[in-house]
């Protein structure tokens, strides 16, 4: 296929073996581009046949820019996937049909995922399937920009269109703990873009999810409450419950990142320049 998969990773010795044994048969060229592992993820990738290049980690916007400027890829496609996700056969066929039957006028795809509980449950219900992030594109046609803890497509030549079949997200890979950890630091980021960003009112009303979502987080982050109010949506009015004590689990535990991300905003606005506060809080985390 005329495709080149690039995997971001960082100590992914655990993760690593899975997502690329799904794409060993399917890419013409599988990169990983490795942030400083001081683990065994480089020398598997290499022996799984995989070109690894390295980088110090800046954000996932400038690291996946970066990646596309500098990786040499040869081939007209790119897909971006992490350590921990898994391009199912279901996926992989799709992606295939998705860009076989592109035509020029598409730079791109957005593509969603499957959330797997550490029990393997899928949290279709607590995690709102789908869910939209731009990780498929065409060579020089489209670029990443940074938003909260991840990154949106940035400027795009062409258009968009959208590859319904979900690859998995394993998230909890490598238990609770390691997420609460991660998601400490993301509430960071994820404070500082909310006081930053001044949504686009238009945008609150588009039928695009993502693009909606990304509008109401800085002011639902705002409301009295919102992570209870989190919680009550995922479990009670999107059926969270009916996934058992996974999906328990996840809703409770993403009200709590949403109480982080607005205790952090409350402590950065009490700072005495917003402005440098949001800088300090992204770099110093």
């Amino acid at each position: 296929m005329p495709l080149t998969t690039i995997i971001l990773t960082k100590n992914e010795a655990r993760d690593l073996p899975r997502c690329l044994a799904a794409l060993r048969e399917w890419c013409a060229e599988i990169v990983v581009l490795d942030s400083g592992s001081d683990d065994a993820t480089r020398e598997l990738a290499r022996a799984a046949g995989a070109r690894v290049q390295l980088r110090a980690f800046t954000s996932f916007g400038d690291q996946r820019n970066w990646a596309l400027d500098h990786c040499e890829i040869a081939t007209p496609w790119v897909l971006f996937l992490d350590a921990d996700e898994v391009a199912t056969p279901a996926f992989r066929a799709a992606v295939a049909r998705a860009i076989d039957a592109a035509p020029a006028a598409v730079a791109g795809f957005f593509c969603c995922w499957k959330t797997l509980a550490p029990d393997g449950t899928w949290l279709r219900r607590c995690d709102s399937f789908p869910k939209w992030q731009f990780r498929l594109l065409r060579r020089g046609r489209a670029r990443f920009q940074d938003s909260g803890h991840g990154q949106k497509e940035g400027v795009v030549d062409g258009e968009l269109r959208y590859v319904r079949e979900p690859y998995e997200h394993h998230a909890f890979s490598k238990g609770w703990t390691h997420w609460l950890e991660k998601h400490n630091h993301y509430s960071s980021l994820e404070a500082a873009e909310r006081l930053r960003v001044r949504p686009r009112w238009h945008d609150v009303f588009s039928r695009d999810g993502s693009r909606r979502n990304r509008a109401l987080k800085p002011l639902l982050s705002r409301l009295p409450g919102w992570p209870l109010a989190r919680f009550v949506h995922m479990f009670f009015l999107k059926r969270g419950f009916l996934e058992g004590r996974a999906g328990r689990d996840y809703c409770v535990n993403m009200a709590y990142y949403e109480f982080l991300i607005g205790l952090k905003m409350r402590e950065l606005r009490r700072q005495p320049s917003s402005a440098s506060a949001q800088e300090s809080a992204v770099a110093g985390v």
